[in-house]
């Protein structure tokens, strides 16, 4: 027997496929399906079933296939008697209800409609946002948020067979869910994984989604060659929206007991972050005390004074105990390539053309017996102004005033202190067209010292004034072009640049500041070839270059890229950093470069550095990837300095085994786009690998496998990191995520996000699905 209202839905739906035979149905999106539903104190109620009888405005007794709806909110049962006096429904046989996507069965209960309200016998629940589902002996709604769970269980793995049997499943004698809190406490509760117990629990709490909570997070276990076993328990304090910390003590086998935290704080005006770890009495380091503190900080401040306004306050706050805490505690927040430590703190000024600066900058340098360097000048303090404009009446000037006063150990830096007073002024006319430019532009260096004790010569102060003219032009010319059947638009980029610097005598100045530029395609065009303010190169040279690129005339995106520039120098340079070789005049090295991005799944660049005398290249530098999709990457480099006399491969990767293994046709599978979607399982591998061809040895390398199974994520990462000449850092890292409940072991998402080139997490954050997705 059909019902008369579905007989009419039905007849409308075949009254439209009639009509229109030839076009499918489309749906069609509408304003009406709102996300929240709609706040009426008195929502209609829609009553279906093969029989129905009552008494009016007080009870309604429907039977067979009874249905009772609301907005948002269905109810089905063989049996559904629905007290209109205290919005209770009483449902039996076959009980099966949706509340806004969420699903529920039963063999009985007794529901409170609008507010969500009640128990359900034997039922099984599935939530919608989380897709988090289970069953139990009584289930009791305490409200539309929360829900209390006796004798049931807990998982996200998706159901499969009848005789199916989650990956991991949570029991517990009582669980409570509460989404309003985004929150579940379980008491009594055992987590089973692949059907053995792994964790017994008298009593825990895990977050529902997401959303940040407070409270315990799951223990942390590492491995490494030095310091042990490692275990850390983390709990996580969620002060505020804006505010939030992390206290984790830590058991380190070989050393101790180690303290370390972590304060994070977001403002409207500032931001900033504060690491700090404590191990008292390290058994390894001959009963030392260990520490650090890492502080980030960065905000505008308003001073309430109208001429001054808004001042910026940045901090970069960082300080460890010893020269060995660098190679030992690399996940205290520091990289196994930081022996330089910045304590630096910076406020700064700006309204229109103008903008000034204060700074203080002390360094802690990290030494090594076996590698000493030479620690840089602090800056106590450094007063810094700069005034200029743009396109004013066509053309650009600017002033820049510097006093910094370098303090550092003259047993390492074997020369005086110094307060250094530079002042740089320059003034451009550029002149652009949509065919070329032309740029003339004159500058002026005055740089004055006072030493705390006499040089070389005797004297105790120094000055030099230095003028710089340069001249850059370059034209640019276009055209269709076509190649291998596809058309692109093709331009030749000409471009050349006079420098002239006269010569002054520099060498018995200290060096405070100034390095050499690396040569490379941007710095070949640079008017100095030092960074810094303590030496401004003689110049008397010309760069010519040339630029060929071929863009996609649809998109103008930049599909082939070929150049080359050299400099010819009509006079040697003379002015070098302490050490250093003159110049002579002639030709530069040959700069070649090229990129290919043919195709979006293909990436190719390379940079050769070529000295025409030798006919031998100089530095060479080739990169390529290929990726083809999601969670597919792999890219190799090659870098060979002969000066350095280093060579090195580079290879980092992130792809299924299952394509490797020959199984190309899941390449276009939902399963393979999507990553963490897949139920079935699906392997990846992950690694990098940097190999020394001068030395054949391994000089770091990272080599792990993820897999990924729907509901759980495993993670088995081995490290090696080389911290000197004669020794190296190794760890194993293995994680066991739990989808939707915690993650347990040691996270190697850092490391991995860290190294492999294009790296993507297997479970990236997704939105919410909508109420509609469950809809019945």
């Amino acid at each position: 027997m059909v019902r008369p209202v579905a007989a009419a839905v039905l007849a409308l739906l075949a009254g439209a496929v009639l009509a229109q035979p030839s076009e499918p149905l489309q749906l069609q999106a509408t304003p009406l399906l709102a996300e929240k539903l709609p706040d009426n104190a008195h929502p209609p109620t829609i009553v279906y079933g093969d029989r129905i009888s009552g008494r009016t405005d007080l009870e309604t007794v429907i039977e067979g296939q009874a249905e009772l709806r609301q907005p948002g909110r269905v109810a089905r049962a063989d049996k559904l008697v629905y007290d209109q006096t205290t919005d209770i429904a009483t449902v039996t046989g076959d009980v099966r209800m949706n509340a806004e996507g969420d699903r529920y069965t039963a063999t009985s209960g007794q529901i409170q409609i609008d507010a969500m309200a009640g128990f359900l016998l034997q039922p099984t629940y599935r939530f919608l946002a989380s897709g988090a589902h289970g069953t139990a002996e009584r289930l009791d709604l305490l409200d539309r948020d929360r829900a209390r769970v006796t004798q049931g269980t807990y998982t996200t793995c998706q159901r499969g067979g009848p005789d199916w049997m989650p990956d991991w499943i949570l029991r517990a004698d009582k669980l409570e869910l509460d989404r309003e809190d985004d929150e579940g406490r379980a008491e009594g509760a055992v987590l089973e994984f692949k059907g053995v117990p792994i964790l017994p629990v008298p009593a825990m709490s895990f977050p529902l989604s997401e959303r940040r909570k407070s409270g315990w997070l799951p223990p942390t276990i590492g491995l490494d060659n030095k310091s042990g076993l490692d275990l850390s328990v983390p709990y996580y304090w969620n002060i505020a929206p804006n505010r939030d910390a992390t206290f984790t003590p830590a058991i380190m086998l070989r050393r101790g007991v180690e303290m370390g935290g972590e304060f994070r704080y977001l403002e409207n005006n500032y931001q900033g972050r504060l690491n700090a770890n404590l191990l008292p009495n390290d058994k390894l380091r001959d009963g030392r005390n260990r520490w650090g503190y890492f502080a980030r900080h960065n905000g505008t401040y308003d001073t309430g004074i109208d001429g001054i306004g808004a001042v910026g306050l940045g901090l970069n706050l960082n300080r460890v105990s010893d020269n060995d805490y660098w190679r030992d505690f690399s996940r205290g927040g520091l990289s196994l390539t930081t022996r330089l430590l910045a304590n630096d703190g910076a406020l700064t000024w700006s309204r229109g053309d103008f903008s000034a600066s204060a700074r203080a900058l002390k360094w802690q340098t990290l030494q090594d017996v076996n590698a000493p360097i030479i620690p840089p000048y602090d800056r106590l303090p450094q007063l810094a102004a700069r005034w200029g404009r743009v396109n004013d009446r066509g053309f650009d000037y600017a002033v820049d005033g510097d006093f910094t006063r370098f303090r550092a150990d003259s047993f390492w830096t074997q020369q005086p202190n110094a307060d250094r007073s530079f002042l740089h002024a320059q003034l451009a006319r550029p002149i652009t067209r949509s065919w070329g430019f032309l740029v003339p532009k004159v500058q002026l260096h005055a740089t004055s010292y006072q030493f705390d004790r006499p040089l070389a010569d005797g004297r105790t102060s120094a000055s030099r004034v230095l003028p710089t003219f340069s001249l850059d032009s370059g034209l640019v010319f276009e055209r269709d072009a076509q190649y291998f059947g596809r058309g692109f638009r093709q331009t030749l980029e000409p471009r050349l640049m006079y420098v002239y610097t006269p010569y002054r005598n520099q060498s018995l100045l200290p060096n405070y500041d100034s390095g050499a530029y690396d040569f490379n395609f941007a710095t070949i065009w640079a008017e100095n070839a030092f960074a810094g303010n303590d030496r401004i190169v003689d110049n008397n040279l010309v760069t010519g270059g040339l630029t060929t690129r071929l863009l996609d005339p649809e998109s103008g995106a930049e599909v082939v890229r070929l150049g080359l520039a050299q400099r010819y120098r009509f006079s040697g340079q003379q002015v070098v950093l302490p050490g250093g070789t003159p110049t002579e005049r002639g030709l530069s090295d040959i700069m070649l470069g090229a990129g290919i991005n043919w195709d979006p799944r293909w990436s190719f660049d390379s940079v050769v550095q070529y000295n025409p005398d030798t006919r031998r290249s100089t530095r060479t530098t080739l990169q390529g990837r290929y990726s083809p999709g999601p969670y597919r990457t792999v890219s190799a480099a090659y870098r060979h300095q002969r000066d350095l006399q280093s060579e090195h491969l580079d290879v980092g990767w992130q792809w299924p085994l299952s394509d490797l293994a020959g199984r190309r046709g899941e390449l276009g599978t939902t399963a393979a786009r999507t990553g963490g979607s897949s139920c079935n399982g699906r392997w990846y591998s992950v690694g990098r690998l940097n190999y020394s061809l001068r030395e054949s040895r391994l000089v770091d390398a990272i080599l792990g496998v993820e897999y990924d199974a729907g509901c759980w994520i495993g993670r088995v990462v081995l490290e090696k990191l080389t911290s000197s000449t004669t020794s190296s850092t190794k760890r194993i890292m293995f994680q066991l995520e739990l989808v939707g409940l915690s993650r347990l072991g040691s996270n190697p998402l850092r490391t991995l996000r860290n190294n492999i080139p294009r790296y993507q997490y297997l479970r990236e954050e997704t939105t919410s699905p909508s109420r509609f997705t469950e809809y019945e």
